[in-house]
Protein backbone atom coordinates (compact mmCIF):
# COMPACT_ATOMS: atom_id res chain seq x y z
CA UNK A 1 0.00 0.00 0.00
CA UNK A 2 2.87 2.38 0.80
CA UNK A 3 4.40 1.65 -2.60
CA UNK A 4 1.12 2.45 -4.31
CA UNK A 5 0.83 5.81 -2.57
CA UNK A 6 4.48 6.55 -3.36
CA UNK A 7 4.06 5.64 -7.02
CA UNK A 8 0.94 7.79 -7.29
CA UNK A 9 2.67 10.71 -5.57
CA UNK A 10 5.56 10.40 -8.04
CA UNK A 11 3.05 10.44 -10.89
CA UNK A 12 1.50 13.59 -9.41
CA UNK A 13 4.92 15.27 -9.46
CA UNK A 14 5.38 14.29 -13.11
CA UNK A 15 1.95 15.64 -14.06
CA UNK A 16 2.61 18.85 -12.13
CA UNK A 17 5.91 19.37 -13.94
CA UNK A 18 4.20 18.70 -17.28
CA UNK A 19 1.49 21.25 -16.54
CA UNK A 20 3.97 23.96 -15.58
CA UNK A 21 5.86 23.64 -18.86
CA UNK A 22 2.93 22.79 -21.19
CA UNK A 23 1.42 26.25 -21.49
CA UNK A 24 1.92 28.63 -24.37
CA UNK A 25 4.13 31.71 -24.30
CA UNK A 26 7.20 30.10 -22.77
CA UNK A 27 9.39 27.15 -23.66
CA UNK A 28 10.31 24.49 -21.08
CA UNK A 29 13.84 25.88 -21.03
CA UNK A 30 12.51 29.34 -20.12
CA UNK A 31 10.37 27.86 -17.34
CA UNK A 32 13.34 25.98 -15.92
CA UNK A 33 15.39 29.18 -16.04
CA UNK A 34 12.70 31.06 -14.08
CA UNK A 35 12.49 28.30 -11.46
CA UNK A 36 16.26 28.59 -11.01
CA UNK A 37 15.98 32.31 -10.30
CA UNK A 38 16.44 33.68 -13.80
CA UNK A 39 14.11 35.11 -16.43
CA UNK A 40 12.69 38.60 -16.84
CA UNK A 41 9.76 40.13 -14.96
CA UNK A 42 7.17 38.97 -17.50
CA UNK A 43 8.37 35.37 -17.44
CA UNK A 44 8.45 35.30 -13.64
CA UNK A 45 4.90 36.70 -13.56
CA UNK A 46 3.68 34.00 -15.95
CA UNK A 47 5.23 31.19 -13.93
CA UNK A 48 4.61 32.35 -10.37
CA UNK A 49 1.35 34.28 -10.74
CA UNK A 50 -0.44 32.26 -13.43
CA UNK A 51 0.93 28.76 -13.91
CA UNK A 52 1.63 27.80 -10.29
CA UNK A 53 -1.80 28.84 -8.92
CA UNK A 54 -3.44 27.15 -11.91
CA UNK A 55 -1.54 23.97 -11.08
CA UNK A 56 -2.53 24.04 -7.42
CA UNK A 57 -6.18 24.78 -8.19
CA UNK A 58 -6.29 21.84 -10.61
CA UNK A 59 -4.83 19.53 -7.95
CA UNK A 60 -7.24 20.74 -5.27
CA UNK A 61 -10.34 20.59 -7.47
CA UNK A 62 -9.51 17.08 -8.66
CA UNK A 63 -9.07 15.90 -5.09
CA UNK A 64 -12.37 17.47 -4.03
CA UNK A 65 -14.38 15.90 -6.84
CA UNK A 66 -12.86 12.44 -6.35
CA UNK A 67 -13.51 12.41 -2.60
CA UNK A 68 -17.04 13.73 -3.12
CA UNK A 69 -17.74 10.97 -5.63
CA UNK A 70 -16.48 8.23 -3.34
CA UNK A 71 -18.52 9.60 -0.43
CA UNK A 72 -21.67 9.72 -2.56
CA UNK A 73 -21.20 6.20 -3.90
CA UNK A 74 -20.64 4.87 -0.39
CA UNK A 75 -23.47 6.77 1.27
CA UNK A 76 -26.03 5.93 -1.43
CA UNK A 77 -24.66 2.40 -2.11
CA UNK A 78 -24.78 3.28 -5.79
CA UNK A 79 -21.78 2.81 -8.12
CA UNK A 80 -23.33 5.31 -10.54
CA UNK A 81 -23.62 8.03 -7.92
CA UNK A 82 -21.38 10.98 -8.59
CA UNK A 83 -21.55 14.77 -8.43
CA UNK A 84 -22.34 14.89 -12.15
CA UNK A 85 -25.39 12.60 -12.09
CA UNK A 86 -26.89 13.30 -8.68
CA UNK A 87 -27.83 16.93 -9.21
CA UNK A 88 -24.98 18.22 -7.06
CA UNK A 89 -22.75 19.59 -9.83
CA UNK A 90 -25.61 21.03 -11.98
CA UNK A 91 -27.11 22.57 -8.85
CA UNK A 92 -23.79 24.10 -7.86
CA UNK A 93 -23.38 25.50 -11.39
CA UNK A 94 -26.91 26.93 -11.29
CA UNK A 95 -26.26 28.55 -7.92
CA UNK A 96 -23.00 30.13 -9.05
CA UNK A 97 -24.44 31.37 -12.35
CA UNK A 98 -27.61 32.74 -10.74
CA UNK A 99 -25.65 34.60 -8.08
CA UNK A 100 -23.40 36.06 -10.76
CA UNK A 101 -26.37 37.12 -12.91
CA UNK A 102 -27.99 38.83 -9.91
CA UNK A 103 -24.77 40.67 -9.14
CA UNK A 104 -24.36 38.90 -5.79
CA UNK A 105 -21.15 37.09 -6.75
CA UNK A 106 -18.44 37.09 -9.37
CA UNK A 107 -14.75 36.50 -9.96
CA UNK A 108 -14.00 39.50 -7.75
CA UNK A 109 -15.87 37.83 -4.84
CA UNK A 110 -14.99 34.10 -4.95
CA UNK A 111 -16.31 33.47 -1.43
CA UNK A 112 -19.81 34.50 -2.54
CA UNK A 113 -19.46 32.13 -5.51
CA UNK A 114 -18.60 29.24 -3.17
CA UNK A 115 -21.57 29.95 -0.92
CA UNK A 116 -23.93 30.24 -3.89
CA UNK A 117 -22.57 27.03 -5.41
CA UNK A 118 -22.92 25.21 -2.09
CA UNK A 119 -26.56 26.34 -1.77
CA UNK A 120 -27.28 25.20 -5.31
CA UNK A 121 -25.57 21.85 -4.75
CA UNK A 122 -27.61 21.24 -1.60
CA UNK A 123 -30.81 22.07 -3.51
CA UNK A 124 -29.89 19.65 -6.30
CA UNK A 125 -29.09 16.84 -3.86
CA UNK A 126 -32.30 17.48 -1.92
CA UNK A 127 -34.35 17.35 -5.10
CA UNK A 128 -32.86 13.98 -6.03
CA UNK A 129 -33.45 12.74 -2.48
CA UNK A 130 -37.13 13.63 -2.71
CA UNK A 131 -37.63 12.08 -6.16
CA UNK A 132 -35.71 8.85 -5.58
CA UNK A 133 -37.36 8.15 -2.24
CA UNK A 134 -35.84 7.27 1.10
CA UNK A 135 -34.57 3.81 0.32
CA UNK A 136 -32.29 4.56 -2.64
CA UNK A 137 -31.93 0.81 -3.02
CA UNK A 138 -32.13 0.65 -6.82
CA UNK A 139 -28.97 2.06 -8.46
CA UNK A 140 -30.64 2.28 -11.87
CA UNK A 141 -33.63 4.18 -10.48
CA UNK A 142 -31.39 6.62 -8.62
CA UNK A 143 -29.27 7.14 -11.74
CA UNK A 144 -32.36 7.85 -13.87
CA UNK A 145 -33.68 10.35 -11.35
CA UNK A 146 -30.23 11.90 -11.16
CA UNK A 147 -30.15 12.41 -14.93
CA UNK A 148 -33.62 13.97 -14.80
CA UNK A 149 -32.66 16.32 -11.97
CA UNK A 150 -29.46 17.29 -13.78
CA UNK A 151 -31.45 18.00 -16.96
CA UNK A 152 -33.96 20.18 -15.08
CA UNK A 153 -31.22 22.15 -13.35
CA UNK A 154 -29.39 22.54 -16.65
CA UNK A 155 -32.61 23.94 -18.12
CA UNK A 156 -32.81 26.50 -15.34
CA UNK A 157 -29.22 27.48 -16.06
CA UNK A 158 -30.16 28.01 -19.72
CA UNK A 159 -33.08 30.18 -18.58
CA UNK A 160 -30.68 32.34 -16.58
CA UNK A 161 -28.61 32.72 -19.73
CA UNK A 162 -31.69 33.87 -21.67
CA UNK A 163 -32.52 36.44 -19.02
CA UNK A 164 -28.90 37.62 -18.71
CA UNK A 165 -27.21 36.94 -22.07
CA UNK A 166 -24.23 38.96 -20.95
CA UNK A 167 -23.29 36.09 -18.62
CA UNK A 168 -22.52 33.73 -21.52
CA UNK A 169 -18.82 33.61 -20.69
CA UNK A 170 -19.46 32.71 -17.05
CA UNK A 171 -22.03 30.06 -17.96
CA UNK A 172 -19.72 28.37 -20.46
CA UNK A 173 -16.84 28.38 -17.96
CA UNK A 174 -18.90 26.73 -15.24
CA UNK A 175 -20.69 24.29 -17.55
CA UNK A 176 -17.56 23.00 -19.28
CA UNK A 177 -14.96 23.41 -16.54
CA UNK A 178 -11.66 25.19 -16.98
CA UNK A 179 -8.59 26.19 -15.00
CA UNK A 180 -7.80 29.10 -17.31
CA UNK A 181 -7.10 32.37 -15.53
CA UNK A 182 -6.93 30.96 -12.00
CA UNK A 183 -4.81 33.03 -9.64
CA UNK A 184 -3.61 32.81 -6.05
CA UNK A 185 -6.91 34.14 -4.68
CA UNK A 186 -8.71 31.07 -5.99
CA UNK A 187 -6.15 28.77 -4.39
CA UNK A 188 -6.22 30.58 -1.03
CA UNK A 189 -9.97 30.11 -0.95
CA UNK A 190 -9.98 26.51 -2.19
CA UNK A 191 -7.33 24.81 -0.04
CA UNK A 192 -8.79 25.48 3.46
CA UNK A 193 -12.26 24.54 2.20
CA UNK A 194 -10.95 21.34 0.62
CA UNK A 195 -8.85 20.44 3.68
CA UNK A 196 -11.73 20.99 6.11
CA UNK A 197 -14.31 18.90 4.26
CA UNK A 198 -11.84 16.22 3.18
CA UNK A 199 -10.87 15.74 6.81
CA UNK A 200 -14.55 15.54 7.74
CA UNK A 201 -15.08 12.90 5.04
CA UNK A 202 -12.12 10.88 6.33
CA UNK A 203 -13.56 10.99 9.85
CA UNK A 204 -16.74 9.48 8.39
CA UNK A 205 -14.83 6.55 6.89
CA UNK A 206 -16.14 4.11 9.52
CA UNK A 207 -19.83 5.10 9.21
CA UNK A 208 -19.53 5.15 5.42
CA UNK A 209 -18.13 1.62 5.45
CA UNK A 210 -21.13 0.47 7.45
CA UNK A 211 -23.50 2.28 5.10
CA UNK A 212 -21.96 0.43 2.18
CA UNK A 213 -22.93 -2.81 3.89
CA UNK A 214 -26.59 -1.74 4.19
CA UNK A 215 -28.78 0.16 6.61
CA UNK A 216 -29.72 -2.97 8.55
CA UNK A 217 -26.10 -3.78 9.35
CA UNK A 218 -25.45 -0.13 10.21
CA UNK A 219 -28.42 -0.08 12.61
CA UNK A 220 -27.30 -3.38 14.15
CA UNK A 221 -23.91 -1.80 14.82
CA UNK A 222 -25.59 1.11 16.60
CA UNK A 223 -25.19 3.65 13.80
CA UNK A 224 -27.91 6.12 12.91
CA UNK A 225 -28.00 5.58 9.15
CA UNK A 226 -30.01 8.69 8.41
CA UNK A 227 -27.74 10.97 10.41
CA UNK A 228 -24.56 9.45 9.01
CA UNK A 229 -25.88 9.65 5.45
CA UNK A 230 -26.91 13.27 5.93
CA UNK A 231 -23.45 14.22 7.20
CA UNK A 232 -21.82 12.34 4.32
CA UNK A 233 -24.02 14.09 1.76
CA UNK A 234 -23.20 17.44 3.34
CA UNK A 235 -19.47 16.71 2.94
CA UNK A 236 -19.96 15.63 -0.67
CA UNK A 237 -22.01 18.72 -1.52
CA UNK A 238 -19.50 21.05 0.14
CA UNK A 239 -16.54 19.46 -1.65
CA UNK A 240 -18.34 19.59 -4.99
CA UNK A 241 -19.36 23.20 -4.46
CA UNK A 242 -15.79 24.20 -3.68
CA UNK A 243 -14.50 22.49 -6.82
CA UNK A 244 -17.26 23.93 -9.02
CA UNK A 245 -16.69 27.43 -7.67
CA UNK A 246 -12.99 27.10 -8.49
CA UNK A 247 -12.97 25.37 -11.89
CA UNK A 248 -16.55 24.70 -12.95
CA UNK A 249 -18.13 21.33 -13.75
CA UNK A 250 -15.43 18.81 -14.67
CA UNK A 251 -17.22 15.85 -16.17
CA UNK A 252 -16.76 12.23 -15.03
CA UNK A 253 -14.02 12.96 -12.47
CA UNK A 254 -16.27 12.33 -9.48
CA UNK A 255 -17.91 9.34 -11.16
CA UNK A 256 -14.98 7.26 -12.43
CA UNK A 257 -12.01 8.20 -10.21
CA UNK A 258 -13.57 6.64 -7.07
CA UNK A 259 -13.81 3.28 -8.84
CA UNK A 260 -10.14 3.55 -9.82
CA UNK A 261 -9.17 4.46 -6.26
CA UNK A 262 -11.07 1.51 -4.77
CA UNK A 263 -9.49 -0.83 -7.32
CA UNK A 264 -6.00 0.39 -6.42
CA UNK A 265 -6.30 0.98 -2.66
CA UNK A 266 -9.04 -1.45 -1.65
CA UNK A 267 -12.45 -1.08 -0.05
CA UNK A 268 -11.14 0.27 3.27
CA UNK A 269 -12.22 3.91 3.09
CA UNK A 270 -9.51 4.96 5.51
CA UNK A 271 -7.09 4.26 2.66
CA UNK A 272 -9.26 4.69 -0.42
CA UNK A 273 -10.45 8.20 0.54
CA UNK A 274 -6.89 9.63 0.61
CA UNK A 275 -6.14 7.48 -2.42
CA UNK A 276 -9.12 8.96 -4.24
CA UNK A 277 -7.97 12.48 -3.39
CA UNK A 278 -4.50 11.81 -4.77
CA UNK A 279 -5.86 10.01 -7.83
CA UNK A 280 -8.30 12.81 -8.60
CA UNK A 281 -5.53 15.37 -8.29
CA UNK A 282 -3.36 13.39 -10.69
CA UNK A 283 -6.20 12.91 -13.21
CA UNK A 284 -7.21 16.58 -13.35
CA UNK A 285 -3.63 17.83 -13.34
CA UNK A 286 -2.65 15.41 -16.10
CA UNK A 287 -5.77 16.29 -18.11
CA UNK A 288 -5.03 19.99 -17.74
CA UNK A 289 -1.46 19.48 -18.93
CA UNK A 290 -2.75 17.48 -21.90
CA UNK A 291 -5.34 20.18 -22.66
CA UNK A 292 -2.68 22.91 -22.62
CA UNK A 293 -0.37 20.89 -24.83
CA UNK A 294 -3.23 20.09 -27.23
CA UNK A 295 -4.17 23.78 -27.35
CA UNK A 296 -0.59 24.63 -28.14
CA UNK A 297 -0.40 22.11 -30.97
CA UNK A 298 -3.81 23.01 -32.40
CA UNK A 299 -3.02 26.72 -32.29
CA UNK A 300 0.15 26.06 -34.26
CA UNK A 301 -1.55 23.77 -36.78
CA UNK A 302 -4.56 26.03 -37.34
CA UNK A 303 -2.64 29.30 -37.02
CA UNK A 304 -4.98 30.49 -34.28
CA UNK A 305 -3.20 32.00 -31.31
CA UNK A 306 -6.39 32.31 -29.20
CA UNK A 307 -7.53 28.70 -29.50
CA UNK A 308 -7.91 27.12 -26.03
CA UNK A 309 -9.09 23.61 -25.15
CA UNK A 310 -10.73 23.60 -21.68
CA UNK A 311 -9.77 20.76 -19.38
CA UNK A 312 -13.46 19.98 -18.75
CA UNK A 313 -13.99 19.10 -22.40
CA UNK A 314 -11.07 16.67 -22.26
CA UNK A 315 -12.19 14.96 -19.03
CA UNK A 316 -15.75 14.64 -20.37
CA UNK A 317 -14.64 13.04 -23.65
CA UNK A 318 -12.13 10.69 -22.05
CA UNK A 319 -14.47 9.81 -19.19
CA UNK A 320 -17.37 9.01 -21.52
CA UNK A 321 -15.10 6.86 -23.71
CA UNK A 322 -13.75 5.00 -20.68
CA UNK A 323 -17.22 4.38 -19.25
CA UNK A 324 -18.45 3.10 -22.61
CA UNK A 325 -15.43 0.80 -22.87
CA UNK A 326 -16.04 -0.66 -19.41
CA UNK A 327 -19.73 -1.24 -20.10
CA UNK A 328 -19.03 -2.95 -23.42
CA UNK A 329 -16.29 -5.18 -21.99
CA UNK A 330 -18.44 -6.27 -19.01
CA UNK A 331 -22.00 -6.40 -20.39
CA UNK A 332 -23.23 -8.69 -17.61
CA UNK A 333 -22.14 -6.38 -14.80
CA UNK A 334 -24.81 -4.48 -12.92
CA UNK A 335 -23.94 -0.79 -12.61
Amino acid sequence: MTRRFTALAALAVVCAAAEVVAGRGMSPVDVWDVLNGGGDATERHIVFQLRLPRLLVALGAGACLAVAGLVLQSALRNPLAGPEVTGVTPGAVLGAVTATALGLAGWESPLAVVLAACAGGCAGAALLWLLAGRRHGDPAQTAVHGVLVSAVLGGFTAMVLLVEPGELGSVVQWLVGTTEGRVWEHWHLLWPWALLWSAAAWLLAGPLTLLRCGDDIALAAGLSARRARSLALLCAVALTAGAVAAVGALGFVGLLVPHLAVAVFGADLRRSLPGAALTGAVVVCGADAAAQLSSRLLATALDSGRLTLPVGALTACLGAALLLLVVRRTPSRTF
